[in-house]
């Protein structure tokens, strides 16, 4: 049985009073609408549905004796059809650690000459860039040399820290916390990976416990600078959690409240899927994230992502252009230092993938200054 962590989750964190209590009375008048908006094409390979974590809200993970593992021809058929489709990243994912309570996938791995989940993740992440795509990994908590290992073979990557709460959908005999998650985020600053993070609205934290939470990604972030994007996210009902859905005014203010807790250059994102986009593009969202044409959105599988027309749509409906990005954004690649030169030479690679890549970083970013 996984032990519990005890630690504070915000312990060597600059979090103060005063500012939670400052956020706390942020309200969406408080902020300005970004001036465009933002998405990546992406396609969704979930390598396995296991996961060591016993989440109330997630449908995701299957229990023991039920979950499989994606097989390396199951892969490069997704990617490919992605990379003809248009699609600039790979997104994998899969639940934390599952190897460590499925026996069965285990097993598969160590078959498939792998000690562990992470290195196949890794080998299947080579295999996105040979077909034409940018990897961006989301595996659950990782320790810093798992983290250095990733980091060579990904564009970017991501975890949702949720919240620095202790609530009960977490509780369980394999509980999530968010030491746990801080400590991933703190990772992957040290190792210098653009990542991806977010909050989670409405499993049972309070607006101090948002606050909070916002700010420890804030002070991360000053620390590392490597964060690119926040997802304000809202919990939707399912089959395994039928508490309601935050209503738009709730989420309007926890994205205000994003948008007030960190610096303009990270993004701001809000899923269409999950979420009343249109009554919170005013609240300083900047990017829609992830949408695919070719694939489900496998973690939320009741709810399908919107087509580019439905995108467009919505921007224009709002008076924003919205430009395409890729799955790491255009800062951290002119900066030079962040990126793996394995993904330095996929994007400047005179194919017709590397093209792409290169015409995405130009002119879809910033459509409003081209």
């Amino acid at each position: 049985m996984q032990e519990a962590d005890t630690r504070d989750p915000l312990d060597a964190l600059d979090v103060t009073t005063r500012d939670v209590d400052r956020l706390c009375s942020v309200e969406p008048a408080d902020v300005d609408p970004a001036p465009h908006l933002s998405f990546a094409r992406n396609v969704f390979l979930p390598l396995t549905t296991a996961c060591r974590y016993t989440c109330t809200y997630c449908t995701y993970f299957d229990p023991p004796g039920e979950a499989s593992l994606m097989s390396r021809e199951d892969v490069r058929q997704v990617l490919e059809t992605g990379a003809d489709a248009g699609c600039t990243e790979a997104l994998f994912t899969f639940g934390d650690k599952p190897d460590d309570r499925y026996a069965a996938i285990h097993d598969q791995l160590d078959a498939w000459g792998h000690d562990s989940i992470h290195e196949y993740l890794y080998e299947m992440c080579e295999l996105a860039l040979d077909v034409g795509l940018l990897p961006h990994s989301n595996p659950g908590d990782l320790q810093h040399d798992e983290m250095a290992m990733l980091a060579e073979v990904n564009a970017s990557m991501g975890v949702m820290l949720e919240t620095t709460a202790d609530v009960d959908a977490h509780a369980g005999p394999r509980q999530k916390t968010p030491e746990q998650r801080l400590d991933t985020i703190r990772a992957a600053g040290e190792v210098g990976i653009p990542f991806t993070t977010g909050i989670l609205v409405g499993i049972g934290e309070s607006w101090k416990d948002r606050a909070e939470s916002l700010l420890a990604i804030r002070e991360l972030n000053e620390r590392y600078g490597h964060i690119q994007e926040v997802l304000v996210q809202p919990v939707v009902e399912n089959e395994r959690w039928n508490s309601p859905t935050p209503d738009a005014g709730t989420l309007r203010r926890a994205v205000a409240m994003a948008r007030v807790a960190l610096p303009e250059e990270v993004s701001i994102q809000v899923p269409p899927n999950l979420a009343p986009v249109r009554e919170v593009l005013d609240c300083g969202v900047d990017d829609l994230g992830g949408v695919s044409p070719v694939t489900d959105d496998h973690i939320n599988p009741d709810y399908a992502w919107p087509g580019l027309d439905e995108l467009e749509a919505i921007t224009g409906e709002a008076g924003v252009p919205l430009g395409e990005r890729l799955p790491v954004y255009k800062r951290f690649v002119d900066d030079g230092d962040w990126i793996d030169e394995r993904i330095e030479t996929a994007i400047a690679a005179d194919t017709v993938h590397g093209e792409r890549f290169r015409s995405v970083l130009e002119y879809g970013e910033n459509p409003a200054e081209v």
